[in-house]
């Protein structure tokens, strides 16, 4: 019996299931821009699994988080893509990628890569906050009250003493989410930047996909 080609396999409607998808294991901090991404651009191949944006509190378990789900799933797909950087983990999850087989994200957070790796590192800021989209509209549940600072707010300067300013990267144009930051700035007694980046080096890795 010949054995049929992949092509054959495709035109014939005989190629096994999950054959030329390919499986994004995503931070859940950026599904909202993942989806967007897929749905302006038509990319129906991929296919989204998000782990809990809250893990970035903890991120000593993202690598056995994305390791799970990796091991979990791979299996219907002839691609993974890992939606992470090093996002604290101290090279723990590269490390861990490298062990599977797969390609993560390059950069140390998505501060970095939604500016683009290489203009971030160059400005060297090392007294501003970041914000995107993600986390101005989760302020409260990712600063505010795990820091403490809607039942202590004398904790501030403790925390934010040694910024000078916040810079909201902005992934998408929205006034209202401009001023949402702005707040957030007034808030933490920071000066406020704006900074458009789209979606960077998160966009330029799912072309590659």
């Amino acid at each position: 019996m010949t054995r049929l080609d992949d092509q054959t396999l495709t035109e014939t409607g005989l190629a096994p299931e999950g054959r030329g998808r390919v499986l994004l294991i995503g931070c859940g901090a950026l599904a909202r821009e993942i989806l967007d991404l897929k749905a302006a651009n038509g990319w129906d191949h991929l296919d989204l699994h998000c782990l809990p944006a809250i893990l970035h509190n903890h991120p000593e378990k993202i690598p056995a988080a994305v390791e799970e789900a990796v091991t979990a799933r791979r299996g219907d797909y002839q691609q993974v893509l890992v939606l992470y950087a090093d996002c604290g983990t101290g090279g723990l999850l590269q490390a861990t990628c490298a062990r599977l087989g797969v390609e993560m994200l390059e950069g140390p957070h998505c501060y970095s890569f939604f500016e683009g790796n290489a203009a971030f590192a160059a400005r060297e800021e090392m007294t501003a906050f970041y914000l995107t989209d993600f986390l101005v509209r989760q302020f409260d549940a990712f600063v505010t009250r795990p820091l403490g600072l809607d039942r202590h707010p004398q904790l501030r300067d403790m925390y934010f003493g040694n910024y000078t300013t916040l810079v909201y990267q902005a992934q998408t144009d929205d006034a209202e989410l401009t001023e949402k930051a702005r707040a957030c700035a007034a808030f933490l007694g920071l000066d406020f930047e704006r900074r458009f980046s789209g979606y960077g080096d998160l966009e330029r890795a799912l072309r590659r996909v």
